[in-house]
C-alpha cells in the first residue's frame, strides 16, 4: 500500500469515526434537548375544578325533626287496662257534666235577674194585686211567689188553718215559695261541689294504678333503665293532670254561681217582703 492510499484510508477512518461519535452524541443529547425545551416553556396552569355547589341551609321545618311522643293520651288509652280506661271515662263525664251545669245555670240566673227587675216594675205599676199577678209572666219566680201569697191570703179557712194567725199563715206560705225558688237555683250545685272535691282523687287513683302497672312490667322485664321507668310513670301522671283540670273549673264555677244565686235571691226576697206587707195591709 502506498503512502497516499494509507493517508486516504486513515483520513476516511477518522471521518467515519468522527461521524459515528457525532451521531452517538447527538442521539444522547436529543432527549436532554427535548426536556430542556419543555422545561423552558411556561408550565400550563393546572385545571381548576369548579367548586361544588354549596347546599342551601335547611329550613327550620327540616331541622326540627318531628318526634312523636310514645307516652301521650293516645298511648294511655291504647295501652291502658279496663281500670285506667274506666277512670279516664269517669273524669270525662265529670268534666262534661260540670261545664253543662255551669252554662245552663248562667243562662238561668241571667233570665231570673232580668225577670226579677222587669216583673217587679210591672207588678208595682198595676192597679191591684190581682191585676199585678195577672200581668206577671207565667212560670217566673215572681209570679210563683205572688200567686202563693194571694192564695194564702184568700184561702185562710179550715179548722186547722184558722188555728194559725192569718199573718203567720201568709208568711209561712211565702217563705215556702221563696224556699222553692232557692231550691231551684241550687239545682246542680251539689254536682259541681262533688266534682271539685273528688276529681283530684279520681285522677290520683288513676296515677297510682298506672305506676303500679308500670313497676310490675319493669320488674317482670328486669330492665330498670331511665327510658323504661320515666316513660310509663310520666304517662300515669297524665291522670292527675286531668283530674286537676276537671276539678279547678268545677270549684271556680261553683263559687261564682253561688255568688250569683245570692244576688237573685236578694231580689226575690225583697219582692216577697214587699208583697207580704201589701197583703197584710189589705191595700196598696
Amino acid at each position: 500500500m502506498s503512502m497516499n492510499q494509507f493517508l486516504q484510508t486513515r483520513s476516511w477512518a477518522v471521518r467515519s469515526l468522527a461521524a459515528l461519535l457525532a451521531g452517538f452524541v447527538l442521539a444522547l443529547n436529543l432527549p436532554m434537548l427535548a426536556f430542556a425545551q419543555a422545561a423552558s416553556e411556561p408550565a400550563a396552569a393546572p385545571a381548576v375544578e369548579a367548586p361544588a355547589p354549596v347546599p342551601a341551609p335547611p329550613s327550620a321545618a327540616m331541622t326540627e325533626e318531628a318526634i312523636e311522643n310514645p307516652y301521650g293520651l293516645q298511648a294511655l288509652w291504647g295501652q291502658g287496662d279496663y281500670v285506667a280506661k274506666g277512670t279516664l271515662i269517669i273524669l270525662v263525664i265529670m268534666s262534661m257534666g260540670s261545664w253543662y251545669i255551669i252554662f245552663t245555670k248562667v243562662f238561668e240566673q241571667r233570665a231570673m235577674m232580668k225577670s226579677a227587675v222587669s216583673d217587679a216594675e210591672i207588678f208595682w205599676k198595676a192597679a191591684s194585686v190581682n191585676a199585678g199577678v195577672s200581668a206577671l209572666k207565667s212560670g217566673s219566680a215572681m209570679h210563683f211567689i205572688a200567686e202563693r201569697g194571694i192564695k194564702a191570703n184568700e184561702h185562710h179557712e179550715g179548722t186547722m188553718v184558722e188555728a194559725i194567725d192569718k199573718s203567720t199563715w201568709i208568711t209561712m206560705s211565702m217563705d215556702r215559695a221563696v224556699g222553692n225558688v232557692q231550691g231551684r237555683l241550687q239545682d246542680g250545685m251539689a254536682f259541681l261541689a262533688t266534682v271539685g272535691s273528688t276529681a283530684p282523687f279520681v285522677g290520683l287513683f288513676g296515677t297510682v294504678w298506672g305506676i303500679y302497672n308500670a313497676l310490675v312490667k319493669i320488674g317482670i322485664s328486669g330492665q330498670a333503665s331511665i327510658d323504661k321507668v320515666a316513660g310509663p310513670v310520666g304517662e300515669s301522671l297524665i291522670m292527675t293532670a286531668i283530674g286537676l283540670a276537671v276539678a279547678v273549673p268545677a270549684v271556680m264555677g261553683y263559687n261564682w254561681l253561688l255568688r250569683r244565686n245570692k244576688g237573685v235571691m236578694d231580689l226575690t226576697r225583697a219582692f216577697a217582703g214587699d208583697l207580704h206587707n201589701i197583703l197584710l195591709a189589705g191595700k196598696r
